[in-house]
């Protein structure tokens, strides 16, 4: 035992000296640097930790280190459009300003290089560079290294990512500059008379382009380029470029070189197609890929770890035999290189938009791979904020569409061993490029959620490291925020903590709104009496015994009392609504300063009320009533916002995707719209909206895609909120024409602003009261035993009772005016094995008063699963109950110890 226990110690210690335990993630601090960009692409940071960034639209800024400043310093002008001619229309590119990097030397040569699409009627991109020369870049003298020819009529896949090796060679990514529209998905390899457009196999499979690649050079001094030994194709090769490293490439977008070995990583962004196809190949597979020497990594015939397409005529819709990785060969009349094409190489890591069984860590959803770094600490002898060696040798990959970074760690010879989630909690919006700073901090461009358009969330950050003491976590908060005088306030300190359990001094101090010094207070809870009308600053600040610091600030109103509203269900249930029954309610309202609706001094026309059905719980004030979200459109909204919608839609404007408002009032009227929407969700497609194809969602079942639908829909549907009410009152409760009664709530609100005092604003309080459907899924129930099993059947969480004498319970349900429940139950033989049993219905507590129980439930032969009709409700009579209380749902089998049943809802019906 003690052996043992030496020996785990042994391996702690020998871990912590080797950085093999994974560091705190509150070690970590994300800084916003600069916010409210316009489509930002790439930067880098340079030696004085200044960065350069660029967005699409041609802008160069540079962020000053030391004085947050930020200025543009030049404006390329640039094409972004492409231009249709067979039906003369423009639509948003992928062109633009896409490429930055700086020179190796840019400590003695000041070079910036540049990729980008030139403005203009020749259809092209270029690499280019420029002398920065006190913070304004020379536009002037701007040395064009290379040009790519490029198509500009449909969209899309451009690359422009830049970076370099030990050796000072230049490595650009390029995309395949092809239109995936009408290729299902699939690989683009039509070759009719015209399409050259639609067919990758003349750009990223044809040796002679420089499309579809990684290309690698050696800029010189005169602003001309050699090539370095061990590209793909050596000097003299007919048909080839000498430029290209590694080849069949569809979108390597964020690319990286590990310095130390001359490893070249990438993120290719990969087709669209949600599932397999026995005539057309594999489902779309993003890749994040690694050349250890030059090689052709097989699009548009294969895709991941070479799972080849079919050869498909675009002509007679008719496929031919699979691709061959070992013998890829490319006989489109688009070809201008070789024939015989070198093998493809497997990928990396890749993965499909379902979760992979190989890399699980990856997750589901759309896809945008981008590689990042490879971290090597020793390459930051001097810096404040190195990260740990836990990192070394880990290459940081990250999902523009998934919102996550991960880390890949590496063998000695380089091959995959293990990856994890870098900071899990770490929020962001789209990362877009990645870089270390020479202090050691993490530098990320957030691209933010919606495409082609300047995102308020989007930003220019850093991760900081903090190896050392950390400073607290500081938390403020009153009793009181605003008041009439003499306010007494009662400040708390209460959640403040320090990571490194040092000791804590704490500090408030109060000023007015002139920022003069009134009150210095030395403890962690004082409390303070304002005397005099006017606006406050309490400032706490907490320092720790290393002499680390953190402050939180309050602000504080003395001199008007905030108005009391309080609205009451007078009579009718308070949990639930029931369409066609009346309730009874009555609205209070008190002002210290201007009186109350009970003494007539508040006239009752200021008292603002209104009672409407509702398909959302979204944005509503606190309210009385139990509050458990309802079966609504909000389910719709949420697996809209959980999943990858939100990159490409907007509620309210035009993105890469239509406004889901555009969506709703298009398909408003269409009876198919429900079959029609959610299938495209699920499969994908394009040509309706534009050319940008819609990812398709395979692990959306079918219910998930119709709620998803219903919620887009319901954008199209008036509010018919009625004006204002009496103040008390009786009301029969009504919903809109054309709604179910179970997709909603039934809100009734109250809201009074007085008149200000003292020179101080109005204030204003409100109220709400939420009625809930009276249906409740068991298996959301707010309590329920351990010994069971929750299963997510679509949206719906599915309570499976495995053991007898368990419970599922709800709190806080008013059973006044109730006289029966309906249940609805499954006990499936096959699926479950299931006894069947009985279940009692009692109040408060698990063996308190019995209100209620089923007939015994006979388990059944039916696939209960596999079928559209639901079962008949089991209808189960109450005794009268008043009052609000805990129902709990208790489940009775004393013959078995086996499973009994799967408890799905229950309905409470009124009198």
């Amino acid at each position: 035992m003690k052996k043992s226990l030496l020996s785990l110690l042994i391996c702690f210690s020998s871990a912590l000296m080797y950085g093999q335990i994974q560091p705190e993630e509150n070690r970590f601090k994300k800084v916003v640097l600069v916010e409210n960009l316009n489509e930002p692409m790439e930067m880098a940071v340079l030696p004085n930790e200044d960065v350069l960034f660029i967005e699409r639209h041609g802008s160069v800024t540079l962020y000053e280190n030391l004085t947050q400043k930020t200025t543009e310093i030049a404006n390329i002008e640039v094409s972004t459009k492409y231009a249709d001619p067979e039906n003369g229309t423009q639509s948003e590119a992928e062109d633009g300003l896409l490429g930055l990097s700086i020179d190796p030397d840019f400590e003695e040569n000041g070079w910036v290089y540049l990729y980008y699409s030139p403005a203009g009627n020749d259809p092209k991109n270029i690499l280019a560079r420029y002398k920065l020369t006190d913070k304004r870049l020379d536009l002037k003298n701007e040395q064009v290294l290379l040009e790519i020819p490029t198509q500009r009529t449909n969209c899309c896949h451009t690359g422009g990512s830049i970076d370099w090796d030990a050796n000072k060679n230049l490595y650009l990514s390029t995309g395949d500059n092809t239109s995936p529209r009408e290729s299902d998905g699939y690989s683009p390899i039509d070759e009719r008379m015209g399409r050259s457009a639609f067919d990758a196999q003349r750009t990223a499979a044809n040796t002679n382009d420089l499309r579809g690649k990684i290309l690698r050079i050696h800029p010189e001094a005169d602003g001309s380029y050699t090539i370095p030994e061990g590209n793909l194709f050596q000097k003299g090769t007919p048909k080839t470029r000498q430029e290209i490293y590694t080849m069949g490439h569809r979108n390597p977008f964020r690319i990286s070189v590990d310095k130390k070995n001359g490893f070249l990583y990438w993120g290719d962004v990969g087709p669209d197609a949600g599932k397999d196809s026995i005539s057309r190949g594999p489902a779309a597979e993003d890749e994040f890929g690694q050349a250890r020497k030059a090689g052709n990594f097989g699009w548009p015939y294969f895709v991941g770890n070479n799972k080849p397409f079919w050869d498909f005529d675009f002509e007679t819709n008719i496929s031919g035999e699979k691709f061959d990785p070992e013998k890829p060969t490319n006989d489109s009349p688009n070809n201008t290189g070789m024939t015989e094409l070198p093998p493809a190489e497997k990928a990396f890591i890749w993965y499909p938009t379902t979760q992979s069984k190989r890399f699980p860590a990856l997750g589901t959803g759309g896809k945008s791979a981008m590689a990042g770094p490879v971290y090597y600490k020793d390459e930051f002898p001097n810096a404040k904020r190195p990260f740990p060696d836990y990192y070394n040798n880990r290459l940081f990959i990250y999902e523009w569409m998934r919102d996550w970074i991960i880390t890949v760690k590496m063998n000695s010879k380089g091959d995959y061993a293990r990856m994890e989630r870098f900071l899990p909690n770490l929020k962001l919006d789209h990362p877009i490029d990645m870089t270390f700073g020479p202090n050691g901090d993490l530098y990320i461009l957030e691209y933010g959620q919606g495409w082609f358009m300047g995102n308020p969330e989007s930003k220019l950050v850093r991760i900081e490291y903090n190896g050392g003491n950390r400073k607290p976590i500081v938390v403020a908060s009153a009793d009181k925020l605003v008041g009439a005088i003499p306010l007494q306030v009662q400040f708390s300190s209460n959640g403040t903590l320090d990571y490194d359990k040092d000791s804590l001094n704490y500090e408030w101090v109060i000023r007015d709104r002139l920022n003069n010094y009134i009150a210095k207070l030395s403890e962690p809870n004082p409390s303070f009496t304002f005397d005099t009308i006017g606006n406050y600053k309490a400032t706490l600040t907490v320092t720790d015994t290393e002499g680390n610091q953190e402050t939180e600030e309050l602000s504080i109103a003395a001199g008007n009392d905030p108005p009391v509203v309080n609205l009451n269900l007078t009579e009718g249930n308070k949990t639930f609504f029931f369409p066609g029954k009346s309730i009874k309610y009555r609205v209070d309202v008190s002002d210290q300063e201007d009186g109350s609706l009970e003494k007539k001094i508040i006239e009752p026309n200021r008292v603002k009320i209104s009672a409407h059905y509702q398909d959302a719980l979204d944005n509503t004030p606190p309210s009385q009533g139990h509050q458990k979200a309802p079966i609504t459109y909000t389910a719709g909204k949420s697996l809209m916002e959980k999943s990858d919608c939100r990159a490409c839609h907007f509620v309210d404007k035009k993105s890469i995707g239509p406004a889901f408002t555009s969506i709703a009032k298009k398909y408003s009227t269409d009876s198919k719209a429900m079959d029609y929407l959610s299938n495209k969700i699920i499969k994908g497609g394009s040509g309706v909206w534009g050319d940008v194809a819609m990812n398709a969602h395979p692990t959306i079942g079918l219910p998930e895609a119709e709620q998803i639908v219903q919620y887009i829909l319901s954008l199209e549907k008036p509010k018919n909120i009625p004006a204002t009410m009496p103040t008390e009152g009786t009301l029969t409760i009504k919903l809109p024409e054309g709604v179910d009664a179970q997709k909603g709530v039934y809100r009734l609100w109250a809201s009074y602003t007085d008149k200000g005092s003292n020179g101080m604003p109005p204030l204003t309080d409100s109220k709400s009261i939420i009625l809930n459907n009276p249906t409740l899924i068991l298996g959301d129930a707010d309590e329920a035993s351990k010994e069971n099993m929750n299963f997510k059947m679509g949206e719906m969480n599915l309570l499976i009772v495995t053991n007898p004498n368990t419970f599922a319970m709800y709190k806080n349900i008013d059973l006044s005016h109730i006289q029966s429940m309906a249940m609805i139950v499954v006990a499936p033989i096959k699926q479950l094995n299931s006894n069947g049993g009985t279940i009692e219905v009692h109040i408060n507590a698990e063996d308190g008063p019995l209100i209620g129980k089923t007939e015994f439930i006979e388990p059944s032969d039916d696939d209960v699963f596999s079928t559209t009709k639901p079962p008949a409700p089991i209808m189960v009579p109450i005794s009268p109950t008043t009052g609000i209380h805990d129902v709990y749902f208790v489940f009775r089998n004393e013959k078995t110890d086996g499973a009994l049943f799967v408890p799905i809802s229950v309905t409470f019906i009124p009198e």
